[in-house]
């Protein structure tokens, strides 16, 4: 049986990406450039590469005798999930049966060869066979003299010359599209690979870069280092996950700290955050988006035509979906619904009467959110409408408002609809339904409410957490290369990877600003400026978590930035320590320094 393991990388293509080191990465970048301009696509004719489709496609990553397989699954690892099977260098006919049917599941193979690889029959009869059944990408290294054993290969095959760890790194993103590349062979090695052969590949995805690449002199990068490391010292947050993308580049991403102060589990970039408020416009304001898109709702729409029981409430029956978007609904902030409950409400264990879980062993009664917290919120009063003020109780009421509609759970929606087409492996609602509780970050120990226990992986809020765990405000979970993805397709102005999710007049609709009482955009929080050396732009937009999640994105610097922590750890700020550091804004301000610097020291 061939050696088989499942990449889910935390690493990025040996280290290149969270370098710091300017002087280095100048000259790492010079054979960065060197493998992108020498990489060659091949047989593309039928533009099977790059790949656009993700959410329907079970991928194994092959290698025979390819020395750089770690960097190059790692970098595919961040487009979609791989599974790897090192096979070696067998060059037998029974070997490659086995391998053969190993691979029954996958449809697309991403066979990787190089100089080390033992050609001959048996291999290139392996990949003939599996091309009668799969679909086939392959990757070679080296020499071009071995081009000419892929002769009766019909597959797209990505070739570069040396078995270098950059060549591997490119090659990884231009199948998905996280690089362009546009070479030729400059050299006849076959009847089939000749001179003047290759096509184009265009950029539609994230890639992975050094800052240098993007004229950002990494040595400014370690403030961030000083400033989260301060953070966790005086128990700011225990961890710590920092993403800067900039030109479409993610030039910048590390994880600090460890999931709780005194454990021992290591943040790692690839664990799973609870996105708190950052729920509302990754979740919720793309779903009315999307309504509004298919032109099933109109913003100045009262939320009465579609939650029928406003109609008889004088002072919420005429709100409008705009003024719940800008915060000007008139709605009550924060609905306290734990201090409604009873002891009966609760129970250590599940069943029919008690089936809604809140924590491990916790579990909540039957149709608690229709009968107790659905009508305290309706009877809530704000008498504030027309004014800002940042209320949650307008994306419970947007999220009635899109399952009305759409005759689908939000949750459900967002899911099949966008992270996963998109490739965003690890976001979604209720996290423990799909990963291990050690990939999630804990909120809290004592939450202050009810649930004085760990809360790993279950929403820190107390009302989504009663709600079941999926509302409009608080509920998702997600990791940073994930968000990247999102917002990186914002940043595009809806498109991504080759598909288009929003009309570009619908993203700058709902991420500029919309509102003569406030800064805000329809959902999306914006940028209000402070003082003169504020640089972020008018044109800027994001939001934060109140569990300590920042996403933020700046047109006018084409940058997009996302900040993970778990700050409400252990007991939501009840214990007061050191002066805290107020980590999200103040690494935003220095790569905002980094960046308008340039590549200058």
């Amino acid at each position: 049986m061939m050696k088989k393991f499942l990449l889910i990388a935390s690493c990025l293509f040996t280290g290149l990406v969270q370098a710091q080191n300017h002087a280095l990465n100048l000259k790492q970048l010079d054979k960065v450039n060197d493998a992108q301009k020498t990489l060659v696509v091949l047989n593309n004719a039928e533009a099977a590469l790059p790949v656009i489709t993700l959410d329907n496609l079970n991928i194994a990553s092959v290698h025979l005798g390819f020395p750089n397989r770690t960097v190059f699954d790692s970098l595919a690892n961040k487009y979609w999930k791989i599974t790897a099977f090192n096979a070696g260098n067998i060059n037998t006919v029974a070997a490659f049966n086995n391998l053969h049917d190993e691979l029954k599941l996958y449809n697309l193979v991403m066979i990787t060869l190089s100089e080390r690889t033992g050609f001959g029959e048996p291999v290139m009869d392996f990949i003939k066979d599996l091309e009668r059944i799969t679909r086939v990408v392959v990757v070679m290294s080296g020499t071009g003299k071995n081009l000419k054993y892929l002769d009766g290969i019909k597959s797209p095959v990505v070739w570069y010359p040396g078995d270098t760890p950059e060549g591997a790194s490119l090659a990884a993103q231009v199948i998905f599209g996280g690089a362009p590349v546009n070479n030729k062979l400059t050299e006849n090695f076959s009847t089939v690979f000749f001179k003047g052969s290759g096509t184009g590949i265009a950029k539609t995805r994230l890639g992975y870069a050094l800052p240098e690449a993007v004229g950002v002199n990494a040595d400014r990068f370690k403030k961030i280092d000083s400033i989260v490391a301060a953070g966790i010292a005086t128990h700011s947050a225990p961890a710590v996950v920092v993403l800067v993308a900039k030109d479409g580049q993610v030039i910048f991403n590390k994880a600090y700290g460890k999931h709780t102060y005194n454990g021992k589990q290591a943040t790692q970039l690839t664990d799973i955050f609870d996105m708190a408020s950052v729920t509302k416009v990754t979740a919720t304001t793309p779903s009315i988006m999307h309504l509004y898109e298919q032109r099933l709702l109109g913003l100045d729409s009262p939320i009465s035509r579609y939650v029928a029981r406003l109609r008889t409430i004088p002072d919420k029956r005429d709100v409008t979906i705009r003024e719940a978007l800008l915060h000007e609904a008139g709605f009550t902030p924060y609905i306290k619904f734990y201090e409604k409950l009873k002891p009966s409400d609760l129970s250590t264990d599940s069943s029919a009467a008690y089936p809604t879980k809140v924590a491990d062993h916790y579990y909540l009664r039957a149709n608690y959110f229709n009968e107790v917290m659905w009508p305290v919120t309706l009877a809530s009063s704000g008498n504030t409408r027309g004014k800002y003020v940042y209320s949650d109780i307008s994306m419970y009421m947007m999220k009635e408002v899109f399952e009305t509609i759409s005759h689908q759970k939000l949750n459900e929606y967002v899911l099949n609809n966008l992270y996963l087409p998109l490739g965003m492996q690890a976001t979604g609602y209720l996290p423990r339904n799909r990963f291990n509780r050690n990939r999630i970050v804990p909120t809290t120990e004592n939450d202050n409410w009810m649930r004085n226990m760990l809360v790993q992986g279950y929403v820190n809020d107390p009302g989504a957490a009663m709600a079941g765990g999926v509302e409009g405000h608080a509920g998702l979970f997600a990791n940073a290369n994930d968000l990247a993805i999102y917002y990186q397709m914002l940043l595009n102005k809806g498109t991504y990877g080759g598909t288009q999710y929003f009309d570009s007049t619908t993203v700058k609709l709902f991420t500029s600003r919309q509102s003569k009482t406030s800064w805000r955009g329809l959902g999306f929080d914006r940028a209000q400026k402070t003082s003169a050396t504020d640089k972020r732009s008018d044109l800027a937009f994001g939001h934060s978590g109140y569990t300590g999640t920042y996403v933020w994105v700046d047109p006018a610097y084409n940058l997009v930035y996302i900040c993970l922590t778990n700050r409400v750890y252990p007991d939501d700020g009840k214990t007061y320590g050191p002066a805290k550091v107020n980590i999200r804004p103040m690494v935003l301000d220095a790569i905002y320094d980094a960046i308008t610097a340039g590549g200058k020291r």
